[in-house]
């Protein structure tokens, strides 16, 4: 049975207590465990990552919320403590690459194909088949700095061709806002959808950027290089398809409710009962949270959260392979580009746009160079011939 958002408590504040050692787990099993477990622990970190950004933001800029906001905000953050931690020491930082874009395809595909609102659908397939190419050339690296088979992170969940040429998706910034929802005819799973994308891209542009540098190889430092220049367009986006309109804590309301949604969901699939017993705490704390907004919300803005929230959480997010839907939409929309919060046929491409791509990739583009002569093979060297001397 779903949750009642609108009249459940979860667990109060001051009940949500941890220690180092709860802080500090055993990992995931890098290769035991489904390669789904590990999509779900990137996802929430990412949206306690962006929880607590948000949070950051709002008590910059609202005196009368601090507290509230840094009480719920220490908590966000021990929360992302224990889920990031989950991810084991094994994971080569390009391996937790390859996780980020699993994370990014399967979630933009099931949430597409989910989305009420058929111009949010398709902002959605636009950035999926960007993502997938991600992946691709990500698997390349993998390939050529550790020999390694990106499918023993993927599990034989989600393909390893080209989408959308990462070098074709450099836009001019104006060509990445899209039109937002309404804040007042919106359904509440479309607003759910956005802040959860939104998050899950967040979160990898971040790491990209933090990660880059680390690498000694030169194609690898301008491969992240150039990908996290995308992952930046996606966070506009995405950003961009949010209300302006929406107050502060209408917002904070939003997130405190897709938090609740998305360990919801992770609570009906996750198969390791270890990690599930992790979401289900994790649930009872987001509708603490939400509890305590809920009540922020009728003081200060005189208004009924129902106006804001479903009386249910909707159904969950299902996190299983979309693989056919992905190689559906490749197949039909590899060519669309962006013409302002427009998508169009790449004859039709805004002219800023095709000048911005020419400059970036006037002295080359590390994610071609990375894939040159690249496909992929199941076993990857196990699985070579031996070249001839």
């Amino acid at each position: 049975m779903s949750v009642n958002l609108l009249d459940s408590k979860g667990t109060p504040l001051d009940k949500q207590k941890f220690t180092w050692r709860e802080l500090v787990q055993d990992p995931i099993s890098k290769l035991d465990d489904d390669a789904f477990t590990r999509v779900r622990v990137i996802l929430a970190n990412g949206l306690e990552q962006q929880a607590n950004r948000f949070q950051h933001m709002c008590s910059q800029m609202n005196k009368e919320l601090r507290q509230p906001l840094a009480q719920v905000r220490r908590q966000e953050h021990h929360q992302q403590t224990m889920i990031n931690w989950l991810l084991s020491s094994d994971h080569s930082p390009i391996e937790t690459t390859i996780g980020y874009e699993q994370v990014a395809i399967e979630v933009t595909a099931a949430v597409a194909q989910r989305e009420p609102d058929p111009y949010l659908a398709q902002v959605y397939r636009f950035g999926l088949l960007e993502d997938f190419d991600h992946m691709y050339r990500y698997s390349a690296l993998l390939d050529r700095v550790e020999g390694k088979d990106a499918n023993n992170i993927l599990q034989s969940y989600t393909d390893i061709v080209p989408g959308r040429a990462t070098m074709d998706e450099h836009r001019h910034p104006h060509d990445d806002l899209r039109d937002h929802y309404d804040r007042k005819t919106a359904a509440p799973i479309s607003k759910m959808h956005a802040l959860t994308i939104m998050s899950g891209e967040y979160q990898t542009r971040d790491y990209y950027m933090n990660i880059g540098p680390t690498f000694s190889d030169p194609v690898a430092r301008q491969l992240y290089a150039e990908i996290a220049s995308i992952e930046e367009q996606h966070v506009t986006q995405y950003g961009s398809i949010i209300d302006p309109n929406e107050t502060m804590l209408e917002k904070w309301l939003l997130y405190e409710a897709n938090e609740a949604y998305n360990y919801y969901s992770f609570v009906q699939s996750e198969t390791n009962p270890r990690i599930k017993a992790i979401w289900e705490r994790f649930l009872d704390y987001e509708l603490g949270h939400l509890d305590l907004v809920k009540n922020l919300f009728k003081k200060y803005e005189n208004r009924d959260p129902a106006e804001i929230l479903p009386e249910r959480l909707p159904d969950p997010i299902p996190f299983e392979s979309q693989r056919d839907f992905v190689r559906k939409t490749l197949e039909e929309e590899i060519n669309l580009r962006a013409n302002g919060p427009n998508f169009v046929d790449k004859a039709d491409e805004n002219h800023a746009s095709l000048d911005y791509r020419q400059h970036m990739n006037s002295e080359g583009s590390p994610t071609e160079a990375v894939a040159a002569g690249y496909k992929w093979e199941p076993g990857t060297e196990l699985a070579r011939k031996p070249s001839s001397v």
